[in-house]
Formats: structure tokens, C-alpha cells, sequence
């Protein structure tokens, strides 16, 4: 007898425990006609993955648990069908004035009207953007279920990279591991997971499915691209990424062992999962936060063009306005450049010039300013104005203002607190300066969403950046090249390395000791960043908590 299951890879709400619900029946209702009696969700595909704080109310977990039993009281009628579910579970129970807590991060199976069998979560993570510590209890037990004749053994993501879970559930008799999962994505994490499930299925000679999450949840976002190894570690089949999915896997037994057999999409390259990782971080935050649109600065350079290219491969060119807000010191290639890309795109553009406003703060401020020479103060003023304009267009009409700021300027602050930062969610706040060319190229040669191939001018792309704030001003004015400033920030900020490790990489102990500077004394702005979407293994939010106020220099 041969088993077919079936990875309902879906884009769960937080908190929509009724919606994602109906979703779950919904997609196991289609996979039993199909014929699958193995129907797998993610982790916490009741109520979505992270709900952080939320886990912590007893009226959450309450509305959890009715969840899980409309699921199974609407799938009871299909017989044989079991479906796995991930869900917390348990709450404190206060003793002696103490609140002890047992709380899980389980996963259910569910058939026929019935729960089975509930695992724990054993291995909490807490590292990374991951907190589950702080909201649950490790498990102990074990689940193995049998479905069609083949002995099912259930994990719980963090579980599979460990040895003792699946050891334990082999133990129990399991022939099958069926690891359900909730793991963000960044750039190089999908061949990650395989190579160590790989692992783990020769480890335990026993083959191996995944199930993964697919959506945008605030910073992270969960790339999907669930798959299946055999017990040789071998890739058996992969569903494709950033996108829902009902990925079916067959079983057959061959000579008394169980071989998997799925669809196996295509190996893609990084700068193609990072411009969809974008695009799934930007309409998922929008949709599933209402907002009814977007705007941005279009200033004829490089980011806010990466970032309006983004919004309208995320959202269709009808939710996204951009607006060119010229100074004083606007040079009339960007004018030029501007134009050309919103025409291009077919976006809404307005042009709102912000001299006469710069001209009245410096009127009213030049008493206060009398003898003193016009420096970085006057260039905010600019970039506070353009704040201003988004933000009462934003007011006034209901869209979000997108910022167009990189990873390599909110590490060193160049960029201005209310202004260039003024906005509601960061698109490419975790892209080096390097990565943002880089990934204007590809997409200039690349459609992937249908929007038009060259979406970008070259001049954009080959003219050296400038905030154009002061006259014939470039970025390298202020900062070492980019090339150079990126790999440190790679070393420093992203894998942790030392002033004096980078200096003996090769590096000038001047250059070194400069960017660590100005990453330490620009922490407080970037606490003050809007959220932005998390695509490398760390980036300036949970995975970055320094302290705004302290000595330590190496």
C-alpha cells in the first residue's frame, strides 16, 4: 500500500484564527480529492507564525483551541484523511503567587472528527529573530501515528536539526519523519535546510518531508519551497517558493523501506529569491495591514528606484504614486531619470518642489544661524521637508509612505531622523549598497512579475549616488566606498568580527575603526527606523539589540 500526503504550503494572518482555519479545511478538502490521506500545515498554521506577545493572553490560546476543533469538526466527514495542524497550547498555572509556565508550541493531528495525537515542540529556539523561550515550555514526548500502513513521526521545525527528536520518534517506530515548519527566510537559508535535513535523513536512515510557511509576517518573511529527501538524503521533489501551494508527495515501499516521489522545481539564483522575498515582504505587509496603496520619494537615484521597481512588481502600478521632490541642488538628471522610470512603470507622478519651504526655514532661522557656515543642518532641513510632504500625502489619502534607505546607510546614519527615515515600512533596509546595484541589474534583464523588463534607466544604475543635498555632493564624500564600507559591515555587523580581525583581514585600521564608530553612535536612529523586511541572516531589528548607551569599542 502506498501513502500519498500532501504539504498544504499556505500564507497564514496572525491572529485570524477563523480565516486560517478555513483555509486549512479549505486546502485539506482539495487534497483528499486528489487523493492525499496525509494532509500537513505549518507551525502555528492556526494562528500564524510569529504572534509574539499575543501568545501570552489566555483569551488567544483560548480562540487557538476552538480553532483546532472547527478543523476537525468540518474535516470529519473524509474518511481516513488525517491532517496535522500546528497550534500553542496550555497556559501559566499560578502557584503560590508564581506563574509557572506551560504553555507549548504543539502541533495536532487531526481525523475524522477527532484529535489523535498532540506533540510538543521540544527544541525552543532563541536566537536570530526567534524568542520562543519566552512564551513556551520544551516538550517531551513523541508522536508517531500511522496513516495508510506507513508509521508517521511528527517534529516541529527547530526538532529536525537536532539529533534526539527523530532519534526518539525512530525509536517509536516511525518509517517517516514529517518535520513542520515556520523558518524565515534569508539569502542562502533554502539550501541550508535541505542540506541538513539531507543530514538528518541518512543519520536516521529514514526519509524525510518538510513542510514549510509561505508570507510576509512584518520584518520576516517565509519563502515556502517545502520538499522531500529520502532516506539517502537525496532530493526527492520541491515545491516552488514564495508562493501558496498544495505540494503532493507519493510513497511507495520498495523492498520493505518507504521511497518518496514529488515535483521537483528548478535550482534559482539568490538575486531571484531576494527580489521575490521583496516583493512577498511588501504586499503581504500591505494587504494584510489594509493599507489601500503606497507612495515614495522618487529622487532619480538608485534606491528609491530599487524600491518603486519592488512596489510595483508587489502591488500592480495603480497602488503606487511616487513623487519627485526637488531642491536647490537637484540636478536635472534626475529630473530626467525620474520621469523616465515612473513612465516606464505607468505609476502616478507628481513633482512637489520643496525650495520655496527651504527658503522660509532658512529665512526664519538665519537670526539663530547669523555667522555660521551652512553644514549637515541645512541638508536635514531638506530631507525634513520631503518627510513632511509624504507624510501629509500619506495623512490625506491613506497610503503608506515606503522608505527608500539601505542597510549601508542606516549602519553608519546617513540618514536623517523625520526625514529620508519618515515612513511606514523600509523595503530595502537590510540591502547593502552593494546588493541594491546588484539587484537593479537583474531585475533590468529579469520580469518576473510581468511589469516590463528595463524597469530602471542605466544612468541611474552608473551614476555615482548622491543625497544632492549641497552642491556636487556624492556619497563617497561622506563615506568610503562601498565596496569597501560593505565588506567591513559584513565582518562587523553581520558575523561579528572585531576591529582588530578586520584590520589583520587587510583592511585600514583608519577605515575599520571609522565604521565601527559610526555604527555605535547611530544605534538611536535606528531605533527610531520604521520595520523593514529581513533578508540576510542578520539585519537591524531583532536580530540586532545593542545598547544605545555604553563604552565597549572593539
Amino acid at each position: 500500500m502506498t501513502l500519498k500526503l500532501c504539504i498544504a504550503q499556505l500564507n497564514f494572518v496572525v491572529g485570524d484564527m477563523a480565516g486560517n482555519a478555513q483555509k486549512i479545511i479549505t486546502a485539506a478538502r482539495s487534497a483528499y480529492a486528489q487523493g492525499a490521506r496525509l494532509v500537513l500545515t505549518p507551525e502555528l498554521s492556526i494562528c500564524g507564525y510569529a504572534a509574539e506577545d499575543l501568545f501570552l493572553r489566555p483569551a488567544f490560546i483560548a480562540s487557538c483551541d476552538d480553532a483546532v476543533k472547527t478543523v476537525a469538526r468540518e474535516l470529519a466527514g473524509l474518511k481516513g484523511l488525517h491532517v496535522v495542524v500546528g497550534h500553542p497550547t496550555g497556559s501559566d498555572i499560578r502557584s503560590k503567587s508564581v506563574a509557572v509556565q506551560r504553555r507549548f508550541n504543539a502541533a495536532s493531528v487531526l481525523s475524522e472528527g477527532r484529535v489523535l495525537e498532540t506533540y510538543a515542540k521540544r527544541e525552543l529556539p532563541n536566537y536570530q529573530v526567534f524568542d520562543e523561550r519566552r512564551y513556551f515550555t520544551p516538550g517531551q514526548g513523541t508522536c508517531v501515528f500511522q496513516v495508510e500502513g506507513v508509521n508517521v513521526g511528527l517534529l516541529i521545525c527547530e526538532d529536525a536539526w537536532f539529533d534526539e527528536p527523530g532519534l526518539l520518534a525512530k525509536e517509536a517506530g516511525a518509517e517517516l519523519l514529517a518535520v513542520i515548519n515556520a523558518s524565515p527566510f534569508h539569502v542562502g537559508k533554502g539550501g541550508e535546510r535541505v542540506a541538513r535535513m539531507a543530514e538528518r535523513a541518512r543519520a536516521l536512515d529514514l526519509p524525510v518531508v518538510y513542510a514549510h510557511l509561505v508570507g510576509g509576517q512584518d520584518e520576516v518573511v517565509f519563502d515556502g519551497a517545502s520538499f522531500a529527501v529520502n532516506a539517502d538524503g537525496s532530493l526527492a521533489g520541491r515545491a516552488p517558493g514564495f508562493q501558496e501551494d498544495l505540494f503532493h508527495v507519493q510513497t511507495e515501499r520498495v523492498g520493505g523501506r518507504l521511497t518518496l516521489g514529488a515535483h521537483l522545481m528548478h535550482e534559482r539564483s539568490p538575486e531571484a529569491d531576494l527580489w521575490d522575498a521583496l516583493v512577498l515582504g511588501v504586499r503581504d505587509y500591505i494587504g494584510k495591514n489594509g493599507f489601500p496603496g503606497v507612495l515614495l520619494g522618487l529622487s532619480g537615484g538608485i534606491d528609491s528606484a530599487l524600491v518603486l521597481a519592488v512596489a510595483v512588481d508587489a502591488l500592480g502600478r495603480d497602488k503606487v504614486r511616487a513623487v519627485m521632490m526637488p531642491s536647490p541642488y537637484t540636478a536635472d538628471i534626475s529630473w530626467i531619470d525620474a520621469r523616465d522610470m515612473a513612465a516606464r512603470l505607468g505609476v502616478r507622478y507628481d513633482e512637489i518642489s520643496i525650495i520655496p519651504e527651504f527658503e522660509a526655514f532658512k529665512a526664519s532661522l538665519a537670526q539663530e544661524f547669523k555667522g555660521l557656515p551652512e553644514d549637515t543642518t541645512e541638508e536635514n532641513i531638506q530631507a525634513r521637508i520631503r518627510g513632511v510632504f509624504l507624510m501629509a500625502l500619506s495623512n490625506k489619502f491613506g497610503s503608506i509612505v515606503l522608505t527608500t534607505g539601505n542597510k549601508s546607510e542606516m549602519a553608519t546614519g546617513y540618514c536623517t531622523l523625520y526625514g529620508d527615515m519618515a515612513g511606514g515600512f523600509a523595503v530595502i533596509k537590510d540591502l547593502l549598497k552593494t546588493t541594491v546595484f546588484r539587484l537593479a541589474r537583474w531585475r533590468n534583464i529579469h520580469d518576473p512579475y510581468g511589469a516590463g523588463i528595463s524597469p530602471i534607466p542605466d544612468r541611474i544604475i552608473t551614476r555615482p549616488p548622491s543625497a544632492e543635498l549641497r552642491p556636487d555632493q556624492v556619497d563617497q564624500d561622506s563615506l568610503p566606498p562601498y565596496e569597501v564600507l560593505d565588506a567591513i559591515l559584513e565582518r562587523y555587523m553581520e558575523n561579528d568580527q572585531g576591529v582588530e580581525e578586520i584590520i589583520a583581514a587587510g583592511f585600514e585600521r583608519a577605515v575599520v575603526e571609522r565604521v565601527a564608530r559610526l555604527i555605535r553612535v547611530n544605534e538611536y536612529k535606528r531605533r527610531q527606523a520604521p520595520v523593514g523586511i529581513r533578508v540576510t541572516h542578520r539585519s537591524f531589528g531583532k536580530d540586532w539589540r545593542y545598547p544605545i548607551t555604553g563604552k565597549f569599542r572593539a
